[in-house]
């Protein structure tokens, strides 16, 4: 039982933490590191297969060989006596779909955040020739500081792998977030995730999944042939651009999502940038409130007003001043630019991935986008410029003081 178990004489099993159709974790001490690590159990119905096994401890290994921000770490995997298992770094924390459950849909740029970081953890596994398999919010971590971490890696694409004669005994446990080519029966590749990964993003923005069934069948047959529900209809203030992103990672066709995460992650910081930047603009074009003085508004000096002739002054003749027509002033039309309302407010720059409509352009994402880190604020950057300009001015000033030293120096010898 818990708490008196031990793996291998090292992992003391505390207390289960979950549980899943294809295994159970539990918190545990690693006794030789004196350390809190989680470990998950296979089932005994999956272990049976040697080559699940061989297939999952290969998994585990190119797992245990990735180190991103974004993905939960594995320390080890190992079996003792029939009992499979694998050690990862522990999370104190909750999943995102905890979190979903208990506050539905959640806050646009919190959403907006939540997706950036996932699609970095899984843009990093597909760079590496991994493909999760997997993806729902029940495998997204979130520790205490709020970043989200991707986990259990291996079990099912290892199961994909080997065990097609019963995978509907297991792969069912999550038809919700399954692409249609895995509901077909086929291998998942990065747009699987992609896939996937909209289905999350259709979760975190509207509090609710986008198909849903009485059967496996059912929700099989919605993945494969229902029409893509549309995400405004649930949440009508989301942008147009967002909108039509997770409808196109929703798609049926692989080829017509993106192929990887870093694509998709590029996408939404594109769109969080946009979304910055629009915020910015329309708190820039407000008046800015009266200064407080004292406790009170202070008062805005009247305008200088010219002063008047006396009534009974007859005012100095003043020569005619010939009139200039007037600059005829331009119709607006469909080709000619229209001016801010706010002039001092720049419009936003144009996203060379959205057309200006907010749709996709294709032609800019069709191909691999490299590596996507999500931007984040970096400290000290203007701190870095001044020591960089100081070296450089103390650079100058010796090169200018050796002249002088040669010189007083040449005359002793």
């Amino acid at each position: 039982m818990p708490g008196e178990t031990l793996l291998n004489q090292r992992y003391e099993l505390v207390a289960q933490q979950g549980s899943g159709g294809m295994s159970v974790i539990y918190k545990a001490l690693d006794r030789m590191l004196g350390r809190m690590v989680a470990i998950k159990i296979l089932r005994p119905n999956l272990t049976k297969d040697p080559a699940f096994l061989d297939k999952f401890q290969q998994e585990a290994r190119s797992v245990a060989m990735m180190s991103h921000p974004n993905i939960v770490t594995v320390h080890d995997v190992g079996s003792d006596g029939a009992t499979h298992y694998i050690v990862m770094e522990m999370i104190e924390g909750n999943d995102l779909k905890k979190l979903i459950k208990a506050r539905g849909g959640l806050p646009f740029d919190k959403a907006l955040e939540y997706g950036i970081q996932i699609c970095a953890g899984l843009g990093f596994a597909h760079r590496s020739q991994l493909v999760h398999a997997d993806v729902k919010p029940q495998n997204i971590l979130i520790n205490r500081e709020g970043v989200l971490k991707v986990t259990d890696f291996g079990i099912a694409q290892a199961f994909t792998d080997t065990m097609t004669q019963t995978r509907s005994d297991v792969v069912w446990g999550s038809p919700h977030y399954f692409a249609p080519e895995q509901a077909r029966g086929e291998s998942p590749t990065p747009a699987s995730d992609v896939y996937s990964i909209g289905i999350v993003l259709f979760e975190m923005f509207s509090g609710r999944l986008p198909f849903v069934g009485s059967s496996q069948r059912e929700l099989a047959l919605a993945h494969i042939q229902g029409d893509i529900p549309k995400i405004k209809d649930f949440n009508a203030d989301l942008p147009e651009d967002l909108s039509n992103v997770i409808a196109k990672v929703m798609s049926k066709r692989p080829n017509d999502r993106y192929k990887h995460a870093d694509q998709l992650g590029h996408i939404l910081q594109e769109i969080r940038e946009r979304s910055r930047h629009s915020a910015q603009r329309t708190t820039s074009g407000r008046m800015a409130p009266p200064t407080v003085v004292g406790g009170q508004p202070a008062k805005r000096p009247a305008p200088a007003i010219p002063p008047q002739a006396p009534s009974y002054a007859a005012p100095a003749p003043r020569a005619p001043v010939p009139r200039r027509a007037a600059a005829p002033v331009p119709q607006a039309s469909a080709t000619s630019p229209q001016l801010p309302a706010n002039p001092q407010a720049s419009p936003a720059p144009p996203s060379p991935l959205l057309n200006p409509d907010g749709t996709i352009n294709v032609e800019a994402t069709g191909g691999y986008t490299g590596p996507f880190v999500p931007k984040r604020q970096a400290k000290g950057e203007g701190a870095d410029i001044v020591t960089i300009i100081l070296v450089i001015l103390a650079f100058l000033a010796v090169a200018g003081l050796a002249p002088l030293y040669l010189l007083g120096v040449f005359p002793l010898l």
